[in-house]
């Protein structure tokens, strides 16, 4: 019935909108992306995890285990999961013992999972919370792991698999559009992590046909965001491949997200892969998947770890932006891009033992450069003409509270305005 009022409520909405001739003015509504639960292998049940992002001022959030969707009947061991018996007390507290299924079965207590489409109607209300079904493909190439997300799936997609890196990541996109193709319901891949387990290059991502977006910050402390000395961090590996895309290869940009992947609900440690780290700011009317991925896919988003923005404006000759300030806090823009003519070269990351290592190679300093450096709340850059595509990173003082790396301040990126590739 919840759910019937929310779907009835945003009708209204719509009807009012089309009736008036006046929509909604577009907003920006907070969300993530990338979240685990006892489905698979998170530590909470799924309507605990719900209730905490939209008790900190979430819109909407993916609900992402791992090549699962939560549905069907599910039961599992009530002391024995990820969460424990903790998990379960609390569980009970929160929802009731009415709402809290549990029975024995062969002298174990076991509990069941409830479904996206039995508990939705709980928390979702049209134009202030929205939940979204989504699913992490988990994929392998031999040892190597490979994880792409699929944002408002409608059905399970089993992991492809494939002889490369790149051809695992391009059977498991082609998977999630062939969905959308057949069912016409909005949906995108995108990768996780690329620097979990080392696995993926910015030369094998850069390739794949059909994959627009990619994590360049993941809040997990084992994905390695900042690279080593012989791996890229995932802001150059971006860099690189929008270059890369944009002049050599003739395919789309692509653009960056800032997700959670959250594991860890009980205790708040860097160690763990706790809630809150890293999450998107999206431009849209409405609160519903439709328009959502709409705005995503226009790059009408920002993706951060705590930098708030009151507005990014990628206009013909300039791009523009106005961040939202907390007392105390500096802030610097960085405007980074790469100029037409730049040098093209790259050569390999070479072992003690002189052999070619199979990471990212190394490229000019051409590439992603920081075009202008600008202090304070707002900041500007004009195009001279010459760029092939222009993005900024915001840069504060704040140190971030509970991050997975020591020392790490809190940062936004803005999206690429592409303004030539020859």
């Amino acid at each position: 019935m919840a759910a019937l009022i929310v779907l009835f409520g945003l009708a209204a909405l719509r009807s009012f909108a089309a009736d008036s001739g006046v929509e909604p003015p577009p907003r920006w509504w907070k969300g993530n992306l990338h979240t685990h639960s006892l489905w698979s292998d998170g530590d909470d049940f799924p309507e605990m995890i719900v209730d905490w992002y939209k008790q900190h001022g979430y819109d909407f959030l993916a609900l992402s285990d791992h090549n699962v969707l939560s549905q069907g009947d599910h039961w599992i061991n009530a002391v024995t999961n990820r969460g424990g018996a903790n998990a379960l007390a609390k569980y009970v507290r929160r929802f009731g013992a009415g709402w809290v299924e549990q029975r024995e079965e062969n002298g174990q207590p076991m509990v069941r999972l409830k479904p996206l489409n039995e508990f939705r109607g709980l928390f979702e209300e049209a134009q202030h919370f929205l939940l979204i079904q989504s699913e992490e493909i988990t994929d392998f190439c031999g040892p190597t792991p490979i994880h792409l997300n699929a944002t408002n799936v409608r059905e399970p997609i089993k992991p492809k698999s494939g002889d490369t890196v790149l051809e695992v990541m391009q059977r498991d996109v082609n998977a999630v559009l062939e969905q959308r193709r057949q069912t016409g319901q909005p949906m995108f891949p995108h990768l996780n992590h690329p620097n979990f387990g080392w696995a993926v290059t910015a030369e094998d991502l850069m390739r794949v046909q059909g994959e627009r977006f990619f994590e360049v910050y993941n809040g997990h402390p084992l994905t390695r965001n900042n690279g080593d000395a012989t791996h890229v961090n995932t802001d150059r590996m971006w860099d690189i491949m929008l270059t890369q895309r944009l002049a050599i290869l003739g395919m789309d940009p692509i653009a960056a997200l800032a997700v959670d992947d959250s594991h860890s609900y009980h205790e708040q440690k860097p160690e763990l892969s706790n809630p809150g780290r890293g999450w998107l700011m999206v431009r849209a009317a409405f609160l519903t998947p439709e328009p959502l991925i709409r705005a995503i896919e226009a790059g009408e988003f920002y993706a951060t770890s705590g930098v708030r923005l009151k507005d990014v404006r990628r206009l013909k000759n300039r791009y523009e932006l106005e961040i939202e300030p907390e007392p105390g806090v500096r802030y610097v823009t960085q405007f980074i891009g790469t100029r037409k003519g730049f040098d093209r070269s790259s050569s390999p990351v070479l072992s003690a033992n002189g052999e070619a290592l199979p990471v990212t190679r190394r490229y000019s300093d051409d590439i992603g450069k920081v075009l202008a450096e600008v202090p304070g709340i707002a900041a500007s850059y004009h195009l001279k003409g010459d760029e092939i595509y222009v993005r900024a990173k915001i840069i504060s003082s704040k140190i971030k509270e509970n991050a997975g790396v020591a020392g790490e301040v809190e940062r936004a990126w803005t999206q690429p305005l592409v303004t030539g590739v020859k």
